[in-house]
């Protein structure tokens, strides 16, 4: 039986001071031989033949073969995955390569330690990453750019300014004031940080009040109006976690016991690339619904109901969009973590832990059926992956990507030097230089996009205490005319 199943998993977390501290390539050796150890037979090393990584901050070109030389992974081939490409596609080729018989077992990683980095700056010490220069078997990367030239000019590489105008957009689009929607996002993760309190994987050791989270403080400082700290992903972490998937057939003849088997039931996933600035509604994906409309499909035509959600929660409009299109209400729980900003959230590794406190909650109780999303890029690319203790289907997956393009098509840039525009989304935050600046996301007469910004401080405090989104404002150049 070609059926995929987990049979090992593993999540580790460390703190202290930087000689209590492994790199990141240590980390993701001891997920994996946790995981090896909590399969229960460790034979399975003698079945790896696919080990698969999503590259983080750190610099080695192929740490899967580093451990798979050093663990007995003879036969593994090893892939790295740059950022751009969903981590569920990492489970998925797995699962697909198990159903057609390509390979009988896979092991997928993740870790980063910018801990212990942070605290070699503390400490005084040299932080020292061990050296690895042979390139892995595959690499796999992102069709296109994630942002337009435009954008990354006003906005950089960071994701806090993208995901805050996509916010802004949303709070319009639902008619809140600025006064509401703070109050809302604020709620939630006091909710969210309420969880990873008791997640004993979980980052941060105390949960937060909405209070605490709504306002700017020395402690909460802003990053991209609306978002201070403790509404952005914490990727200062170190933490691994790892998972061991097979094939039934494999699991039966290495008598993994039943208690530690979980299914995957169906995954889905959107890769259709589109610039924030270039889409036609900021706060909403066609790809995101046809990928939620597959999954919700599945569960109505075999009588599924998840009862447990893991959001993906870079920042809160992650956490909304994905609750909109699934048809959750306000008080249906939605993270089995506590969220990126409090349980943790490695550069590009993080639905790899999400997944596995999914699992281990599935294990907990076998009743529980389990949905995990996730996001790659600025809010572009979505997935969704639905778990059980029971194959209660053949496992099945769909790429909604073709679709999504069929629906949705970029919209032109703007070349207007000056006119009128309108305002589509719009964020603040301190540029290099240490000044408040606006980056504004609008419409122009014809339709088209254009990046505009404000330095004007008037601009700058209007926009905190009023809704700007919406009005029709008049640009020269890349600036907003007062």
């Amino acid at each position: 039986m070609n059926t995929p199943v987990v049979i090992g998993i593993s999540s580790i977390q460390q703190k202290g001071s930087y000689d209590d501290l492994d790199e990141a390539l240590i980390l993701m050796e001891k997920a994996a031989q946790k995981a090896i150890s909590d399969s229960t037979n460790p034979n399975i090393v003698n079945y790896i033949d696919q080990i698969q990584i999503p590259k983080g901050f750190w610099k080695y070109r192929d740490p899967g073969k580093w451990i798979a030389k050093r663990n007995g992974m003879k036969s593994a081939k090893t892939t790295v995955t740059k950022i751009g490409v969903l981590q569920q596609n990492l489970i998925n080729t797995a699962c697909k390569d198990i159903v057609d018989g390509k390979i009988n077992a896979s092991l997928i990683i993740g870790g980063e330690a910018r801990y212990k980095k942070i605290q070699a700056l503390k400490e005084n010490k040299v932080f020292v990453e061990t050296e690895l220069n042979t390139n892995p078997d595959y690499y796999v990367k992102a069709d296109h750019d994630l942002q337009t030239q435009d954008e990354r000019d006003e906005l950089g590489l960071m994701a806090v300014g993208y995901y805050a105008i996509l916010e802004t957009a949303y709070r319009a689009q639902k008619k809140l004031s600025i006064q509401e929607h703070k109050e809302k996002i604020s709620k939630l993760y006091e909710v969210f940080s309420k969880i990873a309190k008791e997640n004993p994987d979980g980052w941060l050791d105390k949960s937060l009040a909405a209070n605490e989270i709504i306002e700017a403080s020395k402690s909460n400082p802003l990053q991209a109006l609306p978002y201070n700290k403790f509404h952005c992903t914490s990727w200062n972490v170190n933490q691994a976690s790892a998972i061991i998937i097979c094939s039934e057939n494999l699991a039966n003849n290495l008598r993994i016991p039943l208690s530690k088997r979980v299914y995957p039931l169906a995954s889905s996933e959107s890769n259709h690339m589109i610039a924030p600035i270039q889409r036609p509604h900021l706060s909403k994906s066609y790809g995101l619904d046809l990928a939620v409309k597959f999954i919700k499909d599945v569960c109505r035509n075999n009588n599924i109901e998840p009862n447990l959600y893991e959001l993906y929660s870079c920042f809160p409009i992650a956490v909304q969009m994905f609750s909109d299109s699934l048809g959750l209400n306000e008080n249906q729980s939605k993270t089995v973590t506590g969220g990126m900003s409090f349980a943790g959230g490695p550069l590009n590794n993080y639905m790899i832990h999400s997944t596995v406190k999914m699992l281990s909650k599935i294990r907990s109780d076998h009743s529980n059926i389990g949905l995990v999303t996730g996001v790659s890029g600025m809010m572009t690319k979505q997935a969704l992956a639905l778990w059980s203790k029971k194959p209660l289907i053949d496992f099945i997956t769909k790429d909604v990507t073709e679709e999504a393009k069929l629906k949705e098509a970029p919209v032109q840039m703007s070349e207007e030097l000056e006119g009128m525009a309108t305002i589509i989304g719009y964020t603040i935050f301190k540029d290099n230089n240490g000044e408040l600046k606006a980056v504004i996301y609008s419409e122009d007469s014809k339709n088209k996009r254009k990046v505009l910004i404000s330095y004007d401080k008037e601009i700058l405090k209007s926009m905190g205490e009023e809704e700007w989104v919406g009005k029709n404002i008049k640009f020269k150049g890349k600036h907003l005319v007062s």
